[in-house]
């Protein structure tokens, strides 16, 4: 192009083509970067340092440059009547074009994407280089093309961008012609550069979040903590001092930001690293930001200070024999379990002179439970193995004088007691456990004979008298406690409420619970100043990622204090959540919610999805999971999430619903809650649900297919099939049982262990079934999987079982997490939305 000539036209002609059968979809926008000019760099020799000829052009275009500038340095275009894309000339010299759009398919696809132009171009999808053309042409030909491949799974978005090279020496206008061909014409892509992605598992993992906030005792300072994950192997952390009254930032923090926190009392940060005597422990002055070192022989390991900023307590770990050999015999049923046979104890360590004594030592581990105000009491318990007595545990809580040495004892034993803690006086002591606990004085679980132990309660001993009050035994959350708070005298639970986990204030002295009024759904973190009425705290809700906020606790109200993750929300198409609970036959009311897909039609048809919750605890409105509503929702499905009847948060009765049941009401609630579900929504396609869970969830899948013919597919993730042989071999088995199933056993109660569970049950089966399991699974062996499978390949059933190498009860391994949620997602597309591509592509059919 000659450089005088006032225009370059660039003409780019998309057309996608469906299975051989061209339907017109015209692309009427694009956005154009601003063109960046680049300068031909010396040559200085004619050849390379490989001995071949410079191809200048060529290492001009490979010229890095960003794909991605925000909207404000790009130039929005605008198609003629025919189709042609227009762009400014370059009068002289080099310019580098970034062209780009966007592509989104609602179902999974194979494409071709064809480029062609006069000029050297390179094309990028989702910033990694697909193909290229390092050539120029006077005119489009067979020479001209770049081509790939594209595998498009259903709601990712392929940013498409292309890098093309303008040369002073261009003759004729430059020309770009691009084409996609689809291999299924009943797919819709769409196309444009402001398009939306949807809510996909990458998002749960990767982006820039707030993961810590701690507020300072005085209530003068705060800490914020932000990671970043760009990549698997990229990322960032770091930690913002700010004061609270002013909002100034007074600095950050990079090197241990992770550890970096409040000492007790002081209102000074602490953190440390490594020095050549051990650990080194640093103080920072939050006013003048002075770093002071405090010691640098600390002993290797985590500690907790004293209250009064003297000492730091460790513990010990001893082992009571030598490790197992590959020929050894069990101790008891524990000893399968790896780190069963070390013992763990107290330790003092006197930053003054530096002496390490240890506090406690004998037979049975010893944890530290709290540290009275002004460090001389300790509280601790002492846990012992009991298997031949249920619930094969039990805890002994002591109180410990560290100048004198002497003990007190509190609780001899319990079997199911949990946690104690001092009052900020330490006249009282907070203690948690099951409903059990103490002799059940804090049992209120109606008719059921035997509470469900994982429903945490709350007790206030009288550390004179020994008298224990049960305070949660009328209050429906379970709780977990937080803090005893010395300037208010309350304390401050963190709850499981329902489908929600607020937190809750309790007044000893008025003997009431009172709600924060705090924003969101699900509070992640909650840091309480101990000498002001602030506090900070992290909270999500179902559509929302983690936003950090401030609460002021005499004025009732809270102030957003981060919330970076709602940058990356901005791009992403969300599905809204609504609230749905309804009356079960026996008149219980059973909560849920539900989540519509993006670009919701009220007047279509669509597949559901319905999910329940795994263990004992109700699924919680969050979105940063791998079973989170909105990843299935983006997919195109309408997901109901159900609590029925087990789950803790709704009150002792409702959660003692789940012992010695396994899954026989929460069976009934769940088929009953979908089905009135779908009558009352008529969007919702009936013939067309699927149903998924994990853990305690995978069992309920496979055993409610043993009870409906109501559901297209199911999906159980490291489900139990055979409720006896979990039992035995789990590392969880006896220990879940002994809630799940207290005090029944295969030869005491046999019906229980074998008429709920889907093994015994196999032949009733119809629903297309996938068994997904971590081949290292030591809570639920993978071997539940195997036996079902098994048994529903012998009785000719649709069934698949994919298997995740080397990964436990959750697949923590991202790559293969990836593969596995592929899977769920390819199954469900196959058997609820007629298209079995993405299935079939994962895993194509082979004889064995």
């Amino acid at each position: 192009m000659k450089n005088k000539q006032k225009y370059m036209f660039m003409a780019l002609a998309l057309t996608m083509i469906c299975g051989g059968k061209a339907s017109a979809d015209s692309v009427i926008r694009l956005q154009m970067q601003h063109p960046v000019e680049i300068r031909k760099p010396i040559l200085t020799d004619s050849v390379n340092v490989k001995g071949e000829k410079h191809d200048v052009e060529k290492l001009m275009l490979e010229s890095p440059v960003k794909l991605d500038l925000p909207t404000e340095n790009c130039t929005d275009l605008s198609a003629d009547s025919t189709g042609l894309f227009r762009l400014p000339a370059v009068e002289t010299g080099y310019r580098i074009y970034v062209v780009r759009t966007k592509l989104r398919a609602d179902r999974f696809v194979k494409a071709k994407l064809n480029f062609a132009s006069t000029g050297r171009m390179k094309l990028f999808i989702n910033g990694e280089r697909y193909s290229d053309k390092m050539s120029r042409q006077d005119s489009i030909s067979d020479d001209s093309y770049c081509r790939t491949d594209l595998r498009m799974e259903p709601g990712e978005l392929y940013d498409v961008a292309l890098k093309i090279l303008a040369e002073p020496s261009d003759t004729i206008p430059m020309e770009l012609r691009a084409t996609w061909s689809a291999t299924d014409s009943t797919v819709s892509i769409a196309c444009a550069p402001d398009l939306k992605g949807r809510y996909l598992l990458p998002n749960t993992v990767f982006g820039k979040k707030v993961s810590q906030v701690r507020i300072s005792p005085d209530g003068k300072y705060l800490l914020t903590q932000y990671t970043e994950w760009y990549s698997l192997k990229r990322s960032n952390v770091y930690t913002v001092l700010t004061e609270i009254q002013s909002g100034k930032t007074l600095a950050t923090f990079t090197q241990g930001a992770r550890q970096m926190t409040w000492m007790p009392r002081s209102s000074k940060l602490y953190y440390t690293v490594t020095s050549d005597q051990g650990v080194k422990l640093l103080t920072v002055d939050p006013k003048t930001l002075t770093e002071t070192v405090v010691t640098d022989n600390v002993p290797e390991g985590n500690f907790q200070w004293s209250p009064d900023e003297k000492a730091l307590f460790f513990v010990l770990p001893e082992s009571i024999e030598a490790e197992k050999q590959p020929v050894h015999r069990l101790l008891d049923p524990s000893d399968r379990i790896s780190g069963s046979r070390k013992r763990w104890f107290i330790a003092r360590y006197n930053l003054e002179t530096g002496l390490r004594e240890q506090m406690t030592c004998g037979l049975h581990t010893t944890s530290l439970q709290d540290i009275s105000e002004d460090g001389r009491y300790l509280l601790y318990t002492v846990s012992e193995s009991t298997p031949d007595k249920w619930p094969f545990s039990k805890n002994g809580l002591f109180c410990l004088d560290t100048q004198s040495m002497k003990v007190d004892t509190l609780v001899a034993a319990d079997y199911f007691m949990g946690g104690a803690s001092f009052s900020p006086d330490a006249s009282q002591i907070l203690l948690t456990g099951g409903p059990e606990a103490f002799g059940g004085i804090g049992k209120n679980c109606g008719s059921h004979p035997i509470a469900n132990n994982y429903d945490g309660q709350a007790f206030l001993m009288n550390r004179s008298t020994g008298e224990i009050e049960p305070i949660t035994k009328d209050f429906a959350p379970s709780v977990t406690p937080l803090q005893w708070n010395r300037n208010d005298g309350c304390i401050y639970f963190k709850t499981s409420d329902a489908d929600r986990e607020p937190i809750y204030r309790y007044d000893p002295r008025k003997r009431l619970f009172e709600k924060l009024p705090l924003e969101g759904d699900c509070v992640r973190t909650f840091s309480l100043a101990s000498d002001a009425p602030e506090a900070a705290y992290i909270s999500v809700t179902a559509s929302t990622g983690p936003a950090a906020y401030l609460f002021h606790a005499k004025k009732a109200k809270s102030n957003l204090l981060a919330d970076p993750y709602s940058e990356t929300l901005a791009g992403i198409e969300m599905g809204e959540i609504h609230d749905w609970n309804f009356r079960a036959s026996d008149n219980t009311i059973i909560t849920g919610y539900y989540c519509l897909p993006p670009a919701f039609d009220p007047n279509g048809k669509y597949p559901l999805i319905v999910y329940y919750y795994g263990g004992t605890t109700p699924t919680v409105r969050s979105m940063d999971n791998p079973y989170a509503a909105q990843l299935f929702a983006s997919r195109g499905y309408v997901v109901y999430v159900v609590n029925p009847s087990g789950t803790i948060g709704f009150g002792q009765e409702f959660s003692a619903r789940h012992v010695n049941a396994w899954g026989q009401r929460t069976a009934d609630d769940i088929i009953e809650g979908t089905k009135q579900f779908c009558a009352e929504h008529p969007f919702v396609n009936d013939k067309k649900i699927g149903c998924l869970g994990a853990s305690y969830g995978g069992f309920m899948t496979q055993y409610i297919q043993t009870r409906t013919d109501l559901f297209a597919a199911a999906a159980s993730h490291a489900g139990i099939s055979n409720v006896t042989s979990y039992w035995g071999e789990g590392y969880w088995g006896v220990g879940y049982n002994a809630v799940a199933a207290a005090q029944s056993y295969p030869w005491n109660n046999p019906e229980l262990f074998t008429r709920q569970g889907s093994l015994f049950n196999a032949d009733k089966i119809k629903t297309p079934l996938l068994l997904l399991h971590g081949t290292s699974d030591t809570n639920v062996p993978i071997g539940e999987s195997i036996q079902l499978y098994n048994a529903l390949k012998i009785l000719g059933k649709t069934v698949e079982f994919i298997q995740v190498d080397g990964e436990n009860h959750f697949i923590a391994d991202y790559p293969k997490r990836v593969l596995w949620h592929n899977s769920i997602m390819a199954w469900f597309a196959r058997w609820l939305q007629d298209a079995p591509q993405w299935w079939n592509d994962l895993y194509p059919d082979r004889q064995f």
